[in-house]
């Protein structure tokens, strides 16, 4: 199965780089495997990502079907997600470091970091024609315990990447839902000067 490109759907306001309407959140995968140096260059893509003092505070941890971690991680998604899920090749945990290595002192931007890491690694996953989806529907508190994350670190967020697969392998509502979004207009989210009141 090949990926929709969001752009063949998606319809900017003003011109922008094509990746970055192409990248959307399937969430049809076929099952198959994904070589290691394949997952690694996502993993490589988020490395590279924009950090504040250079602290790369965001971590992730993963599980790849058919290995003795799988289960542990597949079982802390809710019944919603596990639905199409089941599909995928690996699912990752992404964590962000709450305090500075350097000194121990509290880093306020942990979470935007942990997000521009995500960001590259979504961006890289498309364009090597991969499903990236990222989520919130799992047990955070249950994530923390089984997978031994220590108190400094805050739990962000989990994503399953796969390779494509047909949507007629998800539920009947979630194959209505199988296409590129579109967004707000940007005059709802972006203001000149005050927070309009």
């Amino acid at each position: 199965m090949k990926l929709i490109n969001g752009s063949a759907v998606r319809k900017p306001d003003h011109p922008i780089e094509p990746i970055l309407l192409d990248r959307w959140s399937p969430r049809a995968m076929s099952g198959e495997e994904i070589p290691q140096e394949e997952l690694m260059r996502l993993f490589e893509a988020a490395r590279w990502a924009p950090s504040s003092f250079n602290a790369q505070q965001w971590r992730a941890l993963y599980a790849r079907r058919d290995t003795g971690h799988w289960q542990t991680f597949f079982d802390l998604l809710v019944d919603a997600n596990k639905a199409w899920a089941k599909n995928a090749a690996v699912l990752i945990l992404f964590i962000s470091r709450r305090f500075f290595d350097h000194n121990n002192e509290p880093s306020v931007t942990h979470s935007y970091d942990c997000g521009a890491a995500w960001e590259n690694f979504a961006l890289q996953g498309c364009r090597q024609g991969l499903v990236v989806h990222g989520m919130e529907g799992f047990d955070y508190e249950r994530a923390r315990k089984e997978l031994r994350i220590p108190d400094e670190f805050q739990v962000e967020a989990m994503a399953a990447v796969g390779k494509p697969g047909s949507k007629e392998s998800l539920p009947e509502k979630l194959r209505r839902r199988e296409s590129p979004n579109e967004r707000r207009k940007l005059s709802e989210s972006v203001f000149e000067g005050p927070f309009p009141g």
